[in-house]
């Protein structure tokens, strides 16, 4: 295994690429959790967050007593797109929706929505020197405010495109732009636009994520070219 801090976004990537791959199949039981943990060199809590997270996505299902099973059919999915799918497609990507997430959640955002949101706010400016529990918090946060729009086809495409954050690609990458300067910058957008969602200001919370996608794009580019 690599020497890098391995954060649960990074286990469920490893995990979702060999279910998808085949290596394990559908109905075949993982192995033990700690013989798991043992493997990825990871405490025991990151591979149950890892787990949880693959179990939201369907992958798997845990079944108290008797172990974790797969549960993703690949022979009804077309993964193709995302294994395809590059950081910089994700970027654009999100350009397209979540702008307009924003805008959705100024009318749909309740007072749990913007609990959620600023806790994980909190998180990551606690995160500024360990990008592996930014990260993690910072795929948390842009998945809370597909929740707060209660569109549940928004989230499920929110879903499918973060996907690629957890692919390997996207892992260099960040390794490449996670330094504390920018993850100081991306804190402080997150911050201006919760406000503005909480102010209900439509407008300025959709230009508050374009800025903050322009400058996660600006970064991927400049990491792209070294």
């Amino acid at each position: 295994m690599s020497s890098k801090k391995l954060g649960s976004a990074d286990i469920a990537a490893l995990l979702r690429r060999e279910i998808t791959k085949g290596i394990y199949r559908l109905h075949d039981r993982l192995p033990a959790s700690r013989a798991m943990a043992d493997e990825y060199g990871v405490a025991r809590n990151t591979l149950r967050d890892a787990l949880v997270q693959l179990e939201a996505e369907n992958y798997v299902e845990t079944k108290p007593g008797s172990g974790t099973y797969v549960t993703f059919n690949k022979e009804s999915v077309d993964a193709a797109p995302l294994d395809n799918a590059n950081p910089l497609e994700l970027i654009d990507a999100r350009f397209a929706l979540e702008r307009h997430i924003c805008r959705l959640c100024v009318l749909q955002a309740g007072q749990r929505d913007f609990e959620t949101l600023e806790s994980l706010c909190d998180k990551m400016e606690e995160s500024v020197n360990d990008p592996i529990i930014f990260a993690d918090a910072d795929t948390a946060f842009h998945k809370a405010l597909a929740a707060a729009t209660k569109n549940s086809l928004l989230i499920w495409v929110i879903d499918q495109i973060n996907g690629v954050r957890s692919l390997e690609e996207w892992t260099r990458m960040r390794q490449l732009t996670l330094d504390a300067n920018i993850i100081g910058k991306y804190n402080s957008q997150h911050r201006q636009i919760v406000n503005a969602i909480r102010l209900r200001e439509p407008e300025r919370a959709a230009n508050m994520m374009k800025e903050h996608l322009e400058t996660a794009r600006l970064s991927l580019t400049r990491a792209a070219d070294t």
